[in-house]
């Protein structure tokens, strides 16, 4: 019977060197857990905010001065009662902590996927659609859009805390902020440049 993968049965195996940079990959595997790690803070962050969260929702006067002194809110007035300004802040502050979290699982799954080894998640029913078509390209656009939508919350942030930061911070925030969308823009842009014209018979698919 003849070898259905005649390829697989010919190709010869690494030469010492080429295997030992080859094998090199895995020197990023403790980076990658460590990002793990370090998700796993931001969920405890989270949970610990949201408890001071509902807590001072029902009075507790210790939980709404750790929320004001987490998100630097500062007033004139003692601040007695939740309000509109600092729960809008705080909930800023949650949704910031979960796109940072999405962030990191776009490093960690798309990083090891495209730089380690395959996960072989095909038909699983979990898959992400993103990871389907990822490569280094996709997940440098995506990272950069993540940063974007990030960088956007703080600003927000910003702008309805505006009167505890200068005219000067203020500036040079949205200053950032423009900066990460033109960078943003260039990164796809390049990319686009990079995969050439698309063939006349994908356009209308």
């Amino acid at each position: 019977m003849a070898d259905p993968n005649p390829l697989q049965s010919t190709r010869s195996p690494l030469r010492p060197l080429p295997g030992l940079i080859f094998a090199s990959r895995w020197l990023q595997l403790p980076l990658y857990l460590g990002l793990i790690a370090a998700q796993a803070v931001y969920v405890f962050h989270f949970w610990v905010e949201l408890v001071h969260l509902l807590e001072a929702a029902f009075g507790s006067q210790t939980a709404l001065q750790q929320l004001i002194t987490s998100i630097g809110y500062k007033q004139t007035a003692p601040i007695t009662s939740l309000n509109e300004t600092v729960i809008m802040l705080v909930v800023l502050a949650l949704i910031d902590v979960v796109m940072i979290s999405n962030l990191l699982i776009m490093v960690i799954v798309g990083g090891y996927e495209t730089f380690v080894s395959r996960m072989n998640l095909e038909g699983h029913p979990d898959q992400p659609e993103w990871l389907s078509h990822v490569n280094a390209s996709v997940l440098k656009v995506k990272l950069a859009t993540a940063i974007i939508g990030i960088s956007s919350i703080h600003l927000l942030k910003t702008f309805i805390n505006a009167d505890n930061y200068t005219d000067r911070v203020l500036i040079a925030q949205t200053a950032i902020h423009i900066t990460f969308l033109l960078s943003a823009m260039a990164i796809a842009y390049t990319d686009k440049l990079m995969a050439g014209p698309v063939p006349a018979g994908a356009k209308g698919h």
